[in-house]
């Protein structure tokens, strides 16, 4: 997220689902936890936007931390009329717990950059069950 952009009112991002996964072939052994999020972003702007980027915050229990930063949104750039919204899943892998957080940046109809943030959101790993 560029220091220049601004927030742009009415354009919100919100966490709708987080499913949580555990183990499976397909997951490393250091991180057998997927949480899947389902994200949507609302343009109840008066704007168009263009969505080109975002940047994701996990802050882990172990206190190691990833910040992811990209072009595209799985691979789009959404763009919103007024009213429009953005709907989409994704994951992350994790051995422990964490706290994820992140925002998604781009441009109004105008040229002006602008960004939404997402609320912070907790991916627990659920305590396994005593044999």
């Amino acid at each position: 997220m560029s220091s220049c952009s601004l927030p742009l009112p009415g354009l919100t991002a919100r966490l709708d689902k987080l499913a949580y996964h555990h183990g499976g072939v397909s997951l490393p052994p250091d991180k057998p936890h997927a949480f899947v999020y389902f994200i949507t972003i609302h343009n109840g702007s008066e704007h168009t936007v263009t969505l080109l980027g975002r940047k994701w915050v996990v802050e882990h229990s172990d206190g190691s931390r990833l910040v992811i930063e990209g072009d595209k949104i799985v691979g789009e750039t959404p763009r919103l009329a007024p009213g429009e919204q953005f709907s989409y899943n994704s994951y992350h892998v994790t051995g422990c717990d964490a706290r994820a957080h992140g925002s998604f940046h781009g441009t109004d109809e105008l040229g002006r950059k602008i960004h939404v943030l997402l609320p912070p959101f907790e991916l627990h790993v659920p305590a396994e069950p005593p044999c």
